[in-house]
């Protein structure tokens, strides 16, 4: 078993004996240091696994020791000890780096606990950057933003499964990436060189549906002045992105499946069978297991689609890559809207980003983003230059189903209480409403049927039918 290696700096030999024979109970090998030079000097001729650094030490204090060993190894953990009354000092220490920090009297107990803690955080990250680095060789990732542990699973599988002519099916809400994570299957795949075709299911009626997916023949429906190609057509040999397959209606999904199975169908108002080579990827905000439970969706194609899942995490549950994707759209916006001068955020408008739920996920970071640049007036993000809805945080918000939620409450209710909060907060607005829940306006229209919420008069604040 390899032995970690610590160095543990402090001016008091007793302090230093005693976590000598602590860490070296646990299987560690140790090194001391009586100051922040000799602490510096032992860094620069080996590497350690953690530093173990007092805040006050002679000749060189813990701050300044931690400034120069961070300038030569930056990814190098280090953990701060202080004095109960110099908080402040590690929280400043935090800031500049440390991995974490521990006050004296020092706990046995709590240094094992967060330096094991400190230890697997670095080994997680280094895999990760491991991984995108040997992902990196493969696909494109220059515009892939994202270092998560869950992130890099998402990469992971998009890697084993694309150079496979797999049928796909990526899930996960509204503005998670998932078109970017299509395209990035595609250009993996040996289809790459052909055409990589996107249909959206939910934009769509089902008449304009049909014909945009399998083309039609002039005259067979009204307002079909000619005959026209279908995308299945134009991706023979490609991929087909069937975006919000939740969407589609019966009839289609019977059509889509016959696609999958046979690679052939007949274009609207015709009895001419096409044949077609395409791989197909589908994505969807819903919970398509359970539509085929209750009759929504076709099992058949539900399974068909279903080969390789890829499960994009919410940006709510990656909170680490907010400040990755913040500074990636703000270089990209500054650029485009002739604000080179806006270059960074300041540290509290970034705790607002860090605090904020984002139901519309890094699409309405986003927005957010843009937003904010167009309003800076100066080189730094402040609060004020964010969109309302985050400056106080958790006001604005879109009442996650931990709120909405009863102990008895179904899934059903939970979302009818949630579309619910959310029209009240727009004052009825049905498309502002959408965009904060993540779905279409199309999406949300059936919604509101289904659950039987009518507008007002105005057509704007929401009210219950009787039930």
């Amino acid at each position: 078993m390899d032995r970690k290696s610590i160095l543990v700096a402090d001016d008091e030999e007793s302090i230093r004996l005693m976590l000598r024979a602590n860490l070296e109970q646990e299987g560690y090998r140790v090194t001391e240091a009586s100051n922040g030079k000799e602490a510096v000097r032992a860094v620069g001729a080996s590497w350690f696994d953690a530093v173990l650094l007092d805040v006050r030490m002679p000749d060189m204090g813990g701050i300044e020791a931690l400034r120069t060993i961070h300038a030569d190894h930056p990814t190098m953990p280090v953990v701060m000890m202080t004095a109960y009354g110099s908080i402040p000092q590690a929280v400043e220490c935090l800031k500049m780096g440390a991995s974490d920090y521990l006050t004296k009297p020092l706990d046995v107990q709590e240094l094992l606990i967060k330096l094991n803690r400190v230890l697997e955080v670095d080994r997680l990250q280094k895999n990760n950057k491991l991984q995108k680095e040997r992902l990196g060789e493969i696909f494109d990732l220059s515009h892939i933003i994202g270092k998560s542990a869950q992130f890099l699973k998402v990469l992971e599988t998009v890697q084993l499964v694309a150079p496979t002519d797999s049928t796909v099916l990526i899930l996960g809400e509204t503005g998670t990436g998932k078109e970017i994570i299509a395209n990035l299957i595609h250009e993996g795949s040996p289809r790459a060189k052909a055409p990589f075709v996107k249909v959206n299911c939910a934009a769509l009626t089902e008449t304009l549906l049909e014909s945009e997916l399998f083309g039609h023949e002039k005259g067979s429906f009204t307002g079909a002045l000619q005959r026209r190609e279908g995308r299945f057509q134009k991706a023979h040999r490609g991929t087909v992105f069937l975006d919000e397959i939740g969407d589609m209606s019966p009839a289609i999904q019977a059509k889509v499946l016959r696609v999958l199975q046979e690679g052939e169908f007949e274009p609207v108002g015709s009895s001419h069978t096409l044949k077609v080579d395409v791989r197909v990827i589908a994505a969807t905000n819903r919970d398509l297991q359970q539509e085929t439970e209750e009759g929504k969706f076709r099992q058949d194609l539900f399974y068909r689609l279903n080969v390789v899942p890829v499960e994009i995490p919410p940006l709510r549950e990656r909170k680490e890559d907010i400040p990755l994707l913040a500074n990636y759209f703000l270089e990209k916006y500054s650029q485009k809207n002739g604000k080179k001068e806006v270059t960074a955020f300041e540290q509290k408008a970034m705790d607002l980003l860090l605090q904020h739920h984002w139901p519309g996920n890094v699409r309405e970071l986003e927005n957010a983003v843009e937003r904010a640049v167009i309003m800076c007036r100066s080189g730094m993000i402040s609060p004020q230059d964010l969109p309302q809805v985050l400056q106080k945080p958790g006001d604005g918000e879109t009442p996650g189903p931990e709120t909405v939620l009863q102990d008895d409450a179904s899934l059903k209710e939970m979302e009818k209480q949630w579309i619910l909060q959310t029209l009240e907060k727009t004052g009825g607005n049905r498309t502002r409403a959408a965009e904060i829940l993540g779905i279409t306006r199309r999406t949300l229209q059936m919604k509101l049927s289904e659950y039987g919420i009518a507008a007002s008069r105005r057509g704007r604040i929401p009210t219950r039918t009787k039930e």
